[in-house]
């Protein structure tokens, strides 16, 4: 074959891809349900559009002017408590004032599997977005040594680390989360580096798919829980590859032992306790290619033992018709969500109200969550930080509210992505803002510090009869049945 016929067949095949590629840019399904409907404790769940390949709007990170922050709920400030960081993630504030966090990327892995021309635009797509690139590596300290709200001190604690996401600490003890393992090392606070190999307490699923590990350390200290993702959207790969995956492990520290928690969640992310209840509460990301209204991201508590029902079902008893593998009997037991956060927002990071917060009233009872932002919505959805109001009970109600909006230009370009929120020891909530390298503080000016919240509790019913060794509560009358004769 001639250099020149070669030539042509080339061009004619980066024609096609062009082609292809532009035609999949343009095309999607544009949501018709109204987004305030899709949220909330009853979300209106619209009819599954399944899609070949998902719809897609990026937009793409331009970052924030000198003079620039994102517009602040009525009654809150917001100003840059740190910046020029190298895509930060997850944060940790520490009991003496620092606060930690995640210089990172997804790990340098091949899939084991191609996806062709689909693959490749995807890799695009996700690079265009701002999330491509070498991870960083790092878990960097940041200290306002001066209490101005603005941190001037940066130290870097370990920069020989594998995509680390989760971060935990407790009783002189760090706890890290590369994408395939959980790391212990000895860390007093105020220390301004991490020397010594970390031991490692628990494997992980490796972080091809969805990559971050997310960490939550128990009140008690005894516990540590490790959120998992899925490799894929609906096991396209495979049941096989997704064990390990799509769930939340407790790992005990004092004995070592590890058991899943809670399964069935596509890609859990934010982790921390209900202060009402003490039980675990989560947010997650759910499956894409069913159309701009399905399916919500949600945020929900998460027993001991329950499964949210991926990949066969979604929110509750929905069927995604396109999984083909058989369907367990378990799956007459999944639990529904306790709250929609809405279609693909990418729900991350989750914070409850707490002692010493200084958010005002309005925002003194509930949760806070980053909503990162949709990539494959028509309008987009997300970029932004809300809260979720919770009841005296504990239960969550009404509409999320805006806490930090803004980040979603007129344009469609975003000046960045909310991706972690914490407390830091002032009572101000930080949120982290990956693609502009910027963590934002965010407080009401002359705001005092909240209280706790009460713990609900109880008394248990008495029992009406009880039988107490040979002494009863109860006589004949209560069990004896007479039958009349006929």
């Amino acid at each position: 074959m001639g250099i020149l016929k070669k030539l042509g067949i080339a061009l004619l095949v980066i024609l096609l891809v062009v082609l292809v590629a532009g035609y999949f840019f343009t095309r999607g399904d544009t949501a018709d349900v109204p987004f305030d409907e899709t949220v909330g404790t009853d979300p209106k769940l619209d009819e599954p559009a399944a899609e070949s390949f998902p719809t897609v709007a990026i937009a793409e990170p331009i970052g924030w002017g000198e003079n620039e922050v994102p517009v602040a709920a009525e009654g809150l400030a917001v100003s840059r408590f740190a910046e020029g960081l190298e895509h930060p993630r997850t944060l940790q504030a520490l009991p003496n004032g620092d606060v930690l966090v995640s210089l990172t990327r997804s790990p340098s892995l091949g899939s084991g599997e191609s996806k062709g021309l689909r693959g490749i635009i995807e890799g695009f797509l996700f690079r265009k977005a701002g999330a491509g690139g070498e991870s960083p590596n790092q878990i960097v300290l940041l200290r306002d040594a001066d209490g101005d709200g603005a941190a001037e001190g940066r130290f870097v604690l370990r920069d020989d680390l594998d995509s680390p996401s989760g971060l935990a600490w407790g009783d002189d003890t760090l706890y890290v989360a590369n994408h395939d393992e959980v790391l212990a090392f000895d860390y007093e606070l105020g220390a301004t580096k991490i020397t010594g190999a970390g031991r490692k307490i628990a494997d992980l699923a490796e972080g091809t798919g969805h990559w971050m590990r997310n960490l939550a350390l128990h009140p008690d200290g005894d516990r540590l829980y490790a959120a998992v993702g899925s490799k894929s959207n609906i096991g396209d790969d495979g049941m096989k590859i997704e064990e390990g995956r799509a769930l939340i492990w407790e790992i005990n520290l004092e004995t070592g032992r590890q058991r899943v928690f809670g399964a069935g969640l596509r890609n859990p992310n934010g982790l921390d306790f209900s202060p009402w209840s003490g039980e675990l509460w989560t947010t997650v990301n759910e499956r894409d290619m069913l159309g701009s209204d399905l399916v919500p991201d949600y945020l929900t508590n998460v027993p001991v033992g329950s499964n949210y029902g991926w990949p066969w079902v979604y929110y509750g008893d929905n069927y995604d018709r396109r999984v083909k593998y058989p369907i367990p009997q378990f799956i007459n037991y999944v639990r529904t969500p306790e709250y929609a956060l809405g279609p693909h927002v990418a729900a991350l990071g989750l914070v409850f109200s707490k002692e010493g917060a200084k958010m005002g009233p309005k925002f003194a009872n509930g949760a806070f969550i980053a909503r990162h932002g949709s990539w494959n919505r028509k309008p987009p959805s997300g970029y932004d930080v809300v809260y979720v109001a919770f009841d005296e009970r504990g239960n969550p109600t009404g509409k999320p509210v805006p806490v930090l909006s803004g980040f979603l230009a007129d344009d469609g370009k975003t000046h960045g992505r909310p991706t972690w929120v914490e407390w830091a020891g002032d009572g101000s909530l930080l949120v982290s803002d990956d693609t502009a390298g910027i963590i934002w503080r965010v407080f009401a000016p002359g705001a005092e510090a909240q209280k706790g919240i009460a713990r609900v509790t109880g008394d248990r019913l008495p029992p009406q009869r009880e039988l107490n060794g040979m002494k009863a509560s109860f006589g004949k009358d209560d069990y004896a049945r007479r039958v009349t004769a006929e």
